[in-house]
């Protein structure tokens, strides 16, 4: 389980990074200034969470599921509204997030019980 949002929230971070790596700072101009802000912040928020996870936090689960509500709702109101998203990616997250989400309550109950030994 654990795994599951180790690999996922990674996958954001690479993909966010090549993003600002290949198209500088400015990759993702053709959208509105707050969702550009949001997409360059998960650069930092990514990494945060598997960072948290590893080190079996429960702010990290917390976060996690903040981070993809947020990106999956975003990113699906952008398709829907704006375009220019792919649905294959966004199909993706939409089944990561799904993942998150069933997983959530059990990593955050182990993580408890962890630090209760």
């Amino acid at each position: 389980m654990q795994a599951i949002w180790i690999i996922g929230y990674s996958v954001g971070t690479i993909t966010h990074t090549l993003d600002l790596v290949l198209g500088g700072i400015d990759v993702y101009s053709s959208f509105p200034v707050p969702l550009r802000l949001f997409w360059v912040l998960l650069t930092v928020l990514d990494p945060l969470v598997v960072a948290l996870i590893l080190l079996r936090k429960r702010a990290g689960v917390m976060l996690g599921v903040g981070v993809i509500v947020l990106d999956v709702g975003i990113n699906a109101t952008v398709y829907a509204t704006i375009g220019g998203l792919s649905l294959f990616g966004l199909q993706c997250q939409t089944v990561f997030g799904i993942l998150i989400l069933t997983t959530a309550r059990p990593l955050s109950r182990w993580f408890s019980a962890l630090r209760g030994r």
